[in-house]
This record gives structure tokens, C-alpha cells and sequence, in this order.
């Protein structure tokens, strides 16, 4: 190479390709093992490539939803009472966690496939619904389409968005125009497409706001 020849610059990589997937879970208890994921719903929000992220146009059309046999006897009343779900019904009826899960799997694998991306589970908040999507799949499945960290926080987007303190953040503390128009019914399928519309405001939301 010449003195004057500028090096060659590495290109930088092509950035990996998301997509993301709401879900929801009802329980009847703080934490898995001891206490029961009774039901869980989920509906594909949208892709994000390099270029930027791209809604789906229904969030109710691409859907799973799935209620289980409890694993546990022992449940928070307050919690069950929540999705309202019947616990000796779902004894009776409710699909064997093992199956439910492999379906899921197999299910959230598909959407990868037809969007060409890697799966990125997003809640609201995420941090409970995750830690019982996860320990389902990896007790009863040993594996997770998400892996161990493919997941976002919504209330997490909206304070780095917003730049506010987590703890100030409520549904009731965001702007209008970012929340959904569906109801939020605590039926797991009804608010994770409520979620995916609100995941997909927020990802669209793009002035910094303080308030």
C-alpha cells in the first residue's frame, strides 16, 4: 500500500432483524413452581429491520392462545381472581403444559420463519410475564424460542422514550395518542393484542417527550 492510500474501512455488519411478539400471562401466584400459569395469549406486533420498525396491520389476525392445567395446589385468591379463570375447570380441561408449550414453540418459530427474523418477546410489563413464559418453556420444553434474553419491556421503551423515572411510568401517565383503543379485559389473548397495538405505537413514537 502506498503512504498516501487510505486504508480500507470495515463495513459495519448488517444489523439482525426482529420480531417482536406480545404476550401476556395469567397466574394465580407471584412466581412459577410454587403457583400456576393458568393462561397465556400471544399476538405478533410488528418487525424492526435497519431500515425501521414496521407494524403488523391486524395484531389480532397472527394470534396463540392457550389455558393450562394448573401445576401446583396452592394459588393466591386475589391472583386467580384476576382472569377470573376456574381452577377445577382448567384441572379438567386445561391443555398438559408440556404440549402447550411445544405448540407455542413451534408456533412462535413459524412467525420467525415468515418474517425472516429472530423472535423478541415484549410485555407490559414484561418482567412477570416473562419470568412465567420462560420457566415454562425451559421446564417443560428445556428450550426457548426466545432464548434467555429475547425480551423487551414496554414500560422500559416509554421511560427511555419519554426520558422519566420507570416507577413514574402508567398506562394513565402516557399520552393519549399512544394508547390503545382496545379494552384491556385480563383475558390473556384480548391484552396481548391490546399490547401489540400499544408495542407498535410506542416503537412509532418518536419525539422525546418529558411528560
Amino acid at each position: 500500500m502506498s503512504a498516501t492510500a487510505e486504508p480500507r474501512r470495515a463495513s459495519k455488519p448488517k444489523p439482525k432483524t426482529s420480531v417482536y411478539i406480545s404476550v401476556d400471562v395469567e397466574a394465580d401466584g407471584p412466581i412459577p413452581g410454587p403457583y400456576s400459569m393458568l393462561s397465556f395469549g400471544a399476538a405478533v406486533a410488528g418487525r424492526q429491520d435497519g431500515d425501521g420498525f414496521t407494524p403488523v396491520a391486524d395484531p389480532a389476525r397472527d394470534t396463540f392462545y392457550r389455558e393450562l392445567r394448573p401445576i401446583a395446589d396452592a394459588y393466591v385468591p386475589e391472583a386467580r381472581a384476576v382472569s377470573g379463570l376456574d381452577r377445577a375447570r382448567l384441572g379438567r380441561e386445561g391443555a398438559e403444559p408440556g404440549v402447550a408449550m411445544g405448540e407455542f414453540t413451534a408456533w412462535v418459530r413459524g412467525v420467525a420463519r415468515a418474517h425472516g427474523a429472530q423472535p423478541v418477546m415484549c410485555g407490559y410489563p414484561a418482567a412477570y410475564d416473562w419470568m412465567f413464559l420462560y420457566w415454562y418453556l425451559i421446564r417443560f420444553t428445556g428450550d426457548s424460542p426466545f432464548g434467555h434474553s429475547g425480551c423487551l419491556d414496554m414500560k422500559t421503551l416509554y421511560a427511555t422514550k419519554a426520558g422519566v423515572p420507570l416507577r413514574s411510568v402508567s398506562k394513565r401517565s402516557m399520552p393519549a395518542a399512544l394508547l390503545p383503543g382496545r379494552r384491556h379485559t385480563h383475558h390473556a389473548l384480548d391484552d396481548a393484542v391490546e399490547q401489540a397495538e400499544l408495542f407498535a405505537n410506542l416503537m412509532r413514537w418518536g419525539a422525546v417527550e418529558s411528560g
